[in-house]
């Protein structure tokens, strides 16, 4: 047997028993992150992700905001805590293995000052007779005392093209569980989704097709809120010019284009030609899911498209990545963490054949490298949109670099 694969074997049954050994309980606790107490009385929900998401448990804490769940499946496979404050709600995912979870709501906030765009990626990917716009919001809520902001008729806008057809929005808050969201149109092609952006980093995707006809286009990128820098990346076969938008260079193959400080209510009118090598599947096996949000707007069932070939792709790869992440929580096999805290699947069995558990890890840890890799190639991006410390990125690049070498290792 290879040493890799001896290597991953003893760490996939260790972590098999690991997750075998506190499957069941589950203990967890709200806190109110607004005013540092925890928090009476709120309703939470034990949720089911395989097969769709499912609520399997209700309750609510205690005077002391604790709460617990008994049930089967904890332990067992990925699930998810929803804490509903006010209408809102908060979401804290629970890996198997884990027993004790602690969910932070915050106090709800109209103000829309509350929140600042610090970067904006666009990612254009030629898609036959169309263009495939992804489009990346990095959104910051530094607001002190610490709350969060929402409103159920809409509190973020983004507004597309008007020959364009939305396809897919999805937010994620600083835990980093997606959360599919519906849009609220707002006519000639303005969009809104209703999510809580809590205190700290936010990111909202979507993504859209405009006409290609003879591969090339003006896509006319609109701004609602004021960006302190705006990213656009596109494959170096493609030719990318806009009013300000300079090159910086390529990233893992990609070209990088940048302009600093975009207005809010502008249009830039950004010309884009060409063609480039169409996204290549690692796989035939796709998920489904549903991500809920019970305020206005719900989420609907997703297709999870198979792992991507993100050395060759690596922005789409992120921007779907966050289905992506869906998938793994969502689909019928369980997801434990590896070192470092990369998902990957492994079989459903507690204890299975070690032939099994070799086939199960290896493939799993194919699936964390290509994440890693994204996530260093998007980690240049944000030191790139000036959303990084150069002391923050120095650690976020050794801490991957250490998982990478962990995973490799024999």
């Amino acid at each position: 047997m290879r040493p890799l694969g001896k290597f991953y074997v003893a760490f996939g049954s260790f972590l098999l028993f690991a997750v075998s050994a506190r499957a069941g309980e589950l203990h967890g606790t709200v806190k109110n992150g607004t005013t540092g107490k925890a928090a009476a009385g709120v309703e939470v929900i034990l949720i089911q992700l395989q097969g769709g998401m499912q609520p399997v448990a209700n309750s609510k804490t205690d005077a002391q905001g604790q709460f617990s769940f008994d049930n089967p499946s904890l332990g067992a496979q990925p699930m998810l805590v929803r804490a509903v404050y006010k209408g809102i709600n908060f979401h804290q995912p629970v890996p198997p293995g884990r027993s004790d979870v602690e969910v932070s709501i915050f106090e709800p906030t109209k103000d829309p000052k509350t929140i600042s765009v610090a970067s904006r990626i666009v990612f254009f990917q030629p898609n036959g007779a169309n263009l495939t716009v992804a489009e990346e919001y990095s959104i910051q809520n530094t607001l002190q005392p610490p709350q969060a902001y929402f409103r159920a008729d809409g509190n973020f806008e983004f507004v597309i093209p008007e020959n364009a057809k939305l396809q897919q929005i999805a937010a994620s808050g600083p835990t980093g569980m997606p959360v599919v969201q519906s849009p609220i149109d707002q006519k000639k092609g303005k969009y809104a989704i209703a999510y809580a952006l809590r205190p700290g980093q936010s990111t909202v995707r979507y993504s859209y097709e405009v006409p290609y006809p003879g591969d090339t286009a003006t896509v006319k990128v609109a701004t609602v809120y004021p960006s302190v820098r705006l990213l656009v990346v596109a494959s170096p076969t493609m030719q990318i010019s806009g009013d300000g938008l300079q090159s910086g260079g390529q990233e893992q193959g990609m070209s990088v284009y940048g302009r600093e400080n975009i207005p809010a209510n502008n249009v830039m009118a950004v010309n884009v030609s060409g063609t480039a090598p169409p996204l290549q599947s690692g796989g035939s096996e796709s998920a489904q899911g549903t991500l809920e949000q019970s305020a206005p707007p719900t989420a609907s069932v997703q297709s999870i498209p198979g792992r991507l070939d993100v050395l060759k792709w690596p922005l789409i790869a992120g921007f779907v990545g966050i289905f992506a992440l869906g998938a793994m929580l969502l689909a019928r096999k369980p997801v434990v963490a590896v070192a470092g805290g990369v998902p990957v699947t492994s079989g459903a069995a507690v204890s299975p054949p070690a032939s099994a558990a070799l086939s199960q890890v290896d493939a799993a840890v194919g699936t964390s490298l290509d994440a890693l890799k994204d996530q260093m190639f998007r980690l240049e991006l944000r030191r790139q949109a000036g959303t990084i410390s150069e002391a923050e990125y120095a650690r976020e690049r050794a801490r991957a670099e250490k998982v990478l070498r962990d995973l490799v290792r024999g």
